[in-house]
């Protein structure tokens, strides 16, 4: 009886293992740990990076210079030049904000959701994502991100060696909008202020916005998805890398690799900068 539940579990361990190793490769997932010598080193002093100044209207503190060319995550996030944080730690809690918005009823929004879907994750996370609104599974059960795109979001923070309950969720709009639409600049500019009192909160070392709906109204550029992706974004001192939205890795698997490069950058971000590898 040992042998056969030892079988059972050896043959349920390598069902599991070629799941996830399918999902990797068709991320294009190196599964290969990253050497030591290949940690990023510190450029030399008052050395310039190439970066370019978009002409944006940010909102209140916030900064959108583009980064062009993060070769060295670390090091060259912020051009070398010293970026005060200047968003303002905030003493509010997420019960205080639930509470304000109560049951909602600022934008049309409301008419046809069945209930408002709150940012969840650890509220002390290091790495936060920001999505667009919630999905008809979201609305339905209170959650964000739990629908198809959301379970292919879970396997993407696995990958860079989360766990979805050690990051923060969240949507720029917190109710359904009908078919799925995004949601419109009036709806955004009701919602987005209580998910920003949230990262006031929270203050990640990072954050990744998921799509153009999430990346116009964090950073409030007008330039797309597809040409900033891949490039660290600045919000009040905080890195925030924009990628592809996973509903659309669902409808374009072939966006998968690039997606996987964007994470990984903010992986090696992370490690870079968390304290426990410090000597």
């Amino acid at each position: 009886m040992d042998d056969d539940r030892q079988h059972n579990e050896r043959s349920t361990l390598a069902a599991d293992a070629r799941e996830h190793l399918k999902f990797f490769q068709e991320l294009g997932i190196e599964l290969v740990a990253p050497s030591p010598s290949n940690a990023a080193t510190p450029a030399p002093p008052g050395q310039n990076l190439t970066t370019t100044e978009e002409k944006t209207t940010p909102y209140a503190g916030a900064s959108t210079t583009r980064i062009t060319s993060p070769t060295t995550i670390a090091n060259a996030l912020f051009d070398h030049r010293e970026v005060p944080k200047v968003l303002q730690l905030s003493n509010e809690t997420f019960e205080a904000i639930q509470a304000d918005i109560g049951d909602c009823m600022r934008c049309p929004l409301h008419q046809r959701r069945t209930q408002v879907v709150h940012t969840e994750g650890d509220r002390r996370a290091r790495l936060m994502f920001i999505g667009e609104a919630p999905g008809a599974d979201e609305d339905l059960l209170g959650r964000p991100f739990v629908g198809r795109a959301g379970q292919l979001l879970t396997k993407i923070i696995e990958a860079i060696g989360f766990r979805r309950e050690e990051v923060l969720i969240g949507n720029i709009n917190r109710c359904r909008p009908p078919g799925n639409r995004p949601p419109t600049i009036e709806e955004a500019n009701v919602c987005r202020p209580f998910l920003l009192r949230e990262i006031a909160i929270v203050q990640p070392q990072a954050i990744v916005v998921l799509g153009n709906t999430a990346l116009h109204n964090l950073i409030n550029t007008k330039i797309g998805i597809t040409k900033l992706r891949g490039h660290f974004q600045n919000y009040n001192g905080i890195p925030v890398m924009p990628t592809y939205h996973p509903a659309y890795l669902l409808r374009d698997p072939s966006k998968k690799r690039e997606t996987w490069e964007d994470l990984k950058k903010v992986r090696d971000y992370l490690e870079s900068n968390n304290p426990g590898n410090a000597d």
